[in-house]
């Protein structure tokens, strides 16, 4: 898969040689998994379910392997500040 990869980006013109960083295939498998993760439903029992049909789909044998993602962008990160601050205060996250 990582031979098909790079011959697609040779024939985009996407080179070794480029003055900015080449997109890398887990470049790619990042970027899904973050934003699987933004489009989950914000209950907690969508968000139990989708990061471990996620953490499958990802093949990790650990579903802690998959909870970094949640860490990874700024609106995640707003999302579980708030979910936090509703709890400390009172409220159901």
């Amino acid at each position: 898969m990582a031979d098909t990869f790079h011959a697609l980006l040779e024939a985009a013109g996407i080179g070794e040689h480029t003055n900015s960083p080449r997109p890398r295939l887990h470049d790619f498998r990042h970027r899904f998994a973050v934003k699987a993760l933004e489009a989950c439903p914000d209950s907690r029992e969508h968000i139990a379910r989708h990061m471990l049909a996620l953490s499958t789909y990802l093949g990790h044998s650990r579903l802690e392997s998959t909870y970094w993602y949640l860490e990874t962008t700024p609106q995640l990160m707003a999302d579980i500040v708030t979910a936090c601050e509703t709890l400390r205060q009172g409220g159901k996250a």
